[in-house]
């Protein structure tokens, strides 16, 4: 007979306990594996809620810009009434565009999408916290116009780019030869010799820039010099950012970096109020000048600026002189003689102050005609002469800075400023730039620096009213809109910045730059929501 042994019963007792671990091991593996599966789900779930609001915000900001753009086709009074464009809450802060899908979602305030319009509040070289409003580009330093400041005075264009912070005069005859439209190298300066030696090579532009970017292409400048400490590049030094360089925020003016003074875009309209192009005093046809000054003015206006065309200025008038010398133009019986040339060309309107011209009268006798604009009465004739008369061709005039709204940077560079008048100018100035009730003539034109007397009285003082016209305006068409594009919850933030041109009609948008990239350095609170704050970075 076999024997047949017996299982061990401990033997028994250890498989069964393995087998409960085998099973203990699979349900947490399982419930891991679940687990994360369901965690990657939130996780997908929440970067496709995040897509979603981003392209959802996207279509914000060009909201944002086409209320802009509508906004900026009103006409100039209506602008005023609707609080302007300098710093208008109301109309540019957290504005409702959308307000969520889903059912309920519309009364839930982090569903409603809105877009605002911030610039910085640069003022003195001291940065005064956030407006929201625009930008004028004509209160920045146009770097395509600069080549033909030159013309007007040598030297000028270095002047006003040795205003910038850290600039050099190496580096600004660099920037001139970079653009100007000959290979000629300044001292200091570099032409395409230099940047066709580099690795990779390349020629210098020789001609207008496309981008400020392109700066960064020419000797010894850095991104450190052209964007400053501003990382987000939203005009505004963050506390994070003033961090970096171990100062306080407001202390912008040095930190910045150039691109905030620099523009490639200003210009500001060379037509009346009405709409219609002002008269050319340097316009070749004297005939038809003379028409079309007949058509505006009287006859003491149309002779004596088609008299001094013809015979050129014979010096600033003198008030003590005898009456008998000294007429006006409407005494002088005038035709434009036949083949007359205008041989003399104005430089600007201003040289029109006090200037007298000789010819004759009926008699044959020499006499000395008075210019009708005044400075005695300059409060009335000069701006009547800003409204209507131009030096410049086309519909609009480019590059002149804007001393309204220009801060002390690029003012300090504008040939012919000197301490005195920059500080005389930013305390003057002091008053709402888009104020309805700001009803003073003369503030709507750069002559006012001349009527209100901070350029002295006298002789001397239209001199330097002469230098300046070329450089100066109070004036500027083409505005910077810094837009964002959000949600209450702050998630998926746009943001984006366009150059929109308002000397025609529809404002044209000449620059688009999707900046979704870049942090907003505002919370969803600063730009407008009816949430807490809550950090959009």
């Amino acid at each position: 007979m076999i024997a047949v042994a017996k299982p061990n019963a401990a033997l028994l007792h250890r498989r069964h306990g393995s087998l409960l671990l085998v099973v203990l091991i699979t349900v947490a593996v399982l419930a891991l594996s679940v687990y994360s599966f369901s965690s990657l789900m939130l996780v997908e779930h929440e970067a496709a809620s995040v897509m979603t609001r981003q392209i959802q915000s996207k279509y914000l900001v060009d909201s944002g810009l086409e209320y802009t753009r509508l906004y900026l086709a009103r006409p100039q009074e209506e602008i005023f009434e609707l609080g302007g464009r300098w710093d208008n809450e109301e109309r540019f802060r957290g504005i409702q565009v959308a307000s969520g899908a889903g059912e309920g979602s519309s009364t839930r305030p982090e569903n409603v999408g809105r877009f605002t319009l911030v610039a910085p509040a640069l003022n003195d070289g001291i940065l005064e916290g956030r407006r929201f409003g625009l930008v004028n580009e004509s209160s920045k330093i146009n770097l395509n116009v600069l080549p033909y400041f030159e013309f007007y005075e040598e030297g000028s264009a270095t002047s006003i780019l040795m205003s910038l912070p850290d600039m050099t005069e190496d580096i600004a005859a660099a920037i001139l030869d970079f653009i100007d439209a000959d290979d000629e190298v300044r001292e200091g300066g570099a032409e395409s010799d230099f940047y066709s030696g580099l690795n990779p090579s390349y020629s210098a532009k020789n001609g207008p820039l496309d981008s400020l970017d392109e700066l960064l292409l020419i000797r010894d400048i850095t991104p450190e010099l052209l964007f400053g400490l501003d990382i987000n590049r939203n005009g505004v030094l963050d506390d994070e950012e003033a961090s970096l360089g171990n100062i306080s925020s407001t202390e912008a003016e040095l930190e910045l970096g150039w691109a905030n003074y620099l523009t490639l875009y200003s210009k500001e309209s060379n037509l009346t109020e009405e709409g219609l192009p002002r008269i050319n005093i340097n316009a070749e046809d004297l005939d038809q000048l003379y028409d079309d000054l007949k058509s505006v003015f009287d006859d003491d206006w149309a002779n004596f600026i088609l008299l001094m065309r013809i015979n050129g200025p014979s010096g600033a008038a003198d008030p003590d002189a005898d009456s008998d010398t000294v007429v006006m133009g409407s005494t002088i019986p005038f035709e434009v003689p036949e083949g007359a040339e205008g041989e003399f060309r104005f430089n600007s309107v201003v040289d029109l102050v006090d200037q007298t011209v000789t010819t004759e009268n009926a008699d044959g006798e020499m006499v000395t005609v008075a210019s009708p604009v005044e400075s005695t009465t300059m409060g009335l004739s000069l701006p009547m002469a800003m409204q209507s008369l131009t030096v410049y061709e086309g519909p609009s005039i480019a590059g002149r800075i804007n001393i309204m709204q220009a801060p002390r940077v690029v003012l300090a560079g504008i040939p012919g400023m000197d301490e005195e008048l920059l500080e005389e100018i930013l305390a003057v100035r002091e008053f709402e730039l888009d104020d309805p009730n700001f009803t003073d003539v003369n503030r709507k034109y750069e002559t006012w620096l001349l009527a209100e007397r901070l350029l002295g009285l006298g002789p001397e003082a239209v001199s330097r009213m002469q230098q300046l016209s070329p450089f100066i305006s109070a004036n500027g068409a083409v505005f910077r809109a810094e837009i964002f594009g959000y949600f209450g919850d702050g998630r998926g933030t746009s943001r984006a910045e366009a150059v929109l041109d308002t000397t025609t009609p529809v404002p044209r948008v000449l620059l688009w730059r999707d900046k979704s990239h870049l942090q907003t350095g505002y919370s969803v609170e600063a730009l407008g929501s009816e949430l807490e704050a809550v950090d959009s970075r």
